[in-house]
């Protein structure tokens, strides 16, 4: 990280974001993924799962975010690691926009996979707006993931919201009523709707007495729908072994705990009557959404 002067009050996105978008070829009917480690990243299984969808492709930077501005160094400490030939480096809280080409011809990504900030939010949201505009993004789809009354045992259920009406129509998807204090995704979605860009939020659920473990069930389930709404793959089939791994140390910490146990179970019965489907299916949702997109691009 190099030393910047900023403004005296606030910082201005010229100052904190460094962009090579003009460098790069233009994009083919990009859609920005947005997921950020904080209030909206239960176990790390969001970020988790965009980390995992950018494995095994050719991601090349056209933009990052200076930290200095937008973080307390105090919480979110910058961690010391030590090369191949015994120089020691200072790594910082990354925000870093990323690009690729989907080699089959269909839709490029653009992926944000970082930490959301403690200050200057506004500044730090409209960075991201202002990339999604110079990469003609057609749309941004946030993804999150929140502790839920859900067992361990069955699928993480995935539910997916917009604040944009005709979106909301077009995918059956619900627009949010949520009112009370947010994280940096619910300002992002807020500016993006003044923007008119389209914006969708997936968010996975996860154990809420797992919160100290991983999850990568819940990876794979997020994984799953952007693979198919996106038409994009993501190899998410390859994650099976850290989700038996991790299945298998669930239970055995369960087998020392009736209590939980028990618990559990009442939330299995719970899950098994209520959740024959959240959302409409990720096959229907991803058909629906290209005709949105392919609507779009026609006005």
């Amino acid at each position: 990280m190099t030393m910047r002067q900023f403004s005296d009050n606030y910082p201005t996105v010229d100052e904190v974001l460094d962009s090579h978008i003009d460098e790069i070829p233009r994009l083919s009917r990009p859609v920005m993924l947005v997921a950020l480690q904080g209030w909206f990243d239960a176990t790390k299984a969001a970020t988790g799962a965009l980390d995992w969808l950018m494995q095994n492709r050719n991601f090349v930077t056209v933009a990052s975010i200076d930290p200095d501005p937008f973080f307390d160094f105090t919480q979110e400490r910058p961690e010391i690691w030590v090369d191949e030939d015994d120089q020691r480096h200072v790594r910082w809280p990354s925000n870093e926009v990323m690009a690729t080409r989907d080699t089959d011809g269909g839709r490029d990504l653009v992926v944000i996979s970082g930490v959301e900030p403690h200050l200057h939010w506004p500044t730090f949201v409209a960075c991201i707006v202002r990339c999604a505009r110079e990469l003609q993004c057609s749309a941004v789809v946030t993804v999150g993931a929140m502790l839920d009354a859900l067992p361990h045992s069955r699928t993480p259920v995935v539910t997916g919201s917009t604040t944009n009406r005709a979106l909301a129509d077009k995918l059956g998807l619900s627009r949010p009523q949520y009112e009370g204090p947010t994280g940096i995704v619910g300002v992002l979605l807020e500016r993006l709707e003044h923007e008119r860009i389209p914006a969708v939020s997936l968010r996975v659920g996860v154990p809420h007495y797992l919160a100290s473990s991983e999850h990568p069930k819940s990876s794979a389930a997020l994984l799953r729908h952007i693979e198919r709404v996106l038409n994009v793959s993501t190899q998410h089939a390859e994650l099976y072994d850290d989700i038996q791994r991790w299945a298998d140390i669930h239970e055995a910490a369960l087998e020392e705990d009736e209590q939980t146990k028990d618990y559990v179970r009442m939330l299995e019965a719970e899950y098994d009557r209520r959740n024959d489907t959240v959302m409409p299916s990720a096959d229907d949702l991803g058909d629906a959404f290209e005709r949105f997109l392919r609507e779009q691009g026609d006005d």
